[in-house]
């Protein structure tokens, strides 16, 4: 087990805790964190573009000119291609760009992402997120206590009072907050900085084992 130590939202250290080795202990498979950052980011497309082939651009079917005898090269149709208000060739269609992964690799590559924010000394554990209101003040303050000025993640567990600061967070540009069941790999990896609360810390050595 990894011990840690736990600050309060002052930036000072009230004790330590163990985390679970199965979860932020493991040698990372960084195929595995490629492979469920791509998925994420594919599922995010729409996938909604569309381009007409010829068979839908609106004219007539009508042979523009004769065959032979004017000079021009032959043709059969203004709505081909290579004419103005004609059809496109190769276009885009509707499709999904979602990409099946394995729950295993999944949850790998989020043990992963979770051992080599520790490994790099990039996770930080706080007792808890509860703020008495809602004020960006005083998520600043917080950030400032201790020294996070890039992006930085913030996870609490579902069962915690973190509403205030969720919200208070918001307008904060460098600042996210989500619960242990909302996390994914891509947020992990593109934060700066990790920051769970010891009992999103506890939770996720227990789920993600």
């Amino acid at each position: 087990m990894s011990k840690i130590d736990v600050f309060n939202q002052e930036a000072a250290v009230v004790k330590s805790i163990e985390l679970n080795d199965a979860v932020f202990g493991i040698t990372p498979n960084q195929q595995a964190i490629y492979d469920t950052i791509l998925a994420y980011q594919a599922g995010l497309r729409q996938g909604t573009h569309s381009t007409k082939t010829r068979a839908f651009v609106s004219g007539t079917g009508k042979k523009p000119f004769r065959q032979k005898g004017t000079g021009r090269a032959r043709q059969g149709s203004t709505r081909a291609t290579q004419w103005r208000g004609g059809a496109i060739a190769f276009g885009p269609h509707p499709r999904k760009y979602g990409i099946k992964l394995n729950r295993k690799v999944r949850r790998l590559a989020l043990r992963s992402a979770l051992s080599e924010k520790l490994a790099n000394s990039e996770l930080t554990v706080i007792e808890n997120l509860s703020f008495a209101e809602m004020k960006t003040k005083k998520a600043v303050a917080l950030l400032n206590a201790f020294g996070f000025d890039r992006k930085t993640l913030f996870v609490a567990d579902a069962s915690e009072d973190y509403d205030n600061a969720f919200i208070s967070m918001r307008n904060i540009p460098n600042a996210l907050v989500v619960s242990v069941a909302e996390l994914n790999v891509y947020d992990i990896v593109n934060a700066d900085r990790l920051v769970m609360t010891e009992a999103a810390a506890a939770r996720a050595g227990e789920v993600f084992a």
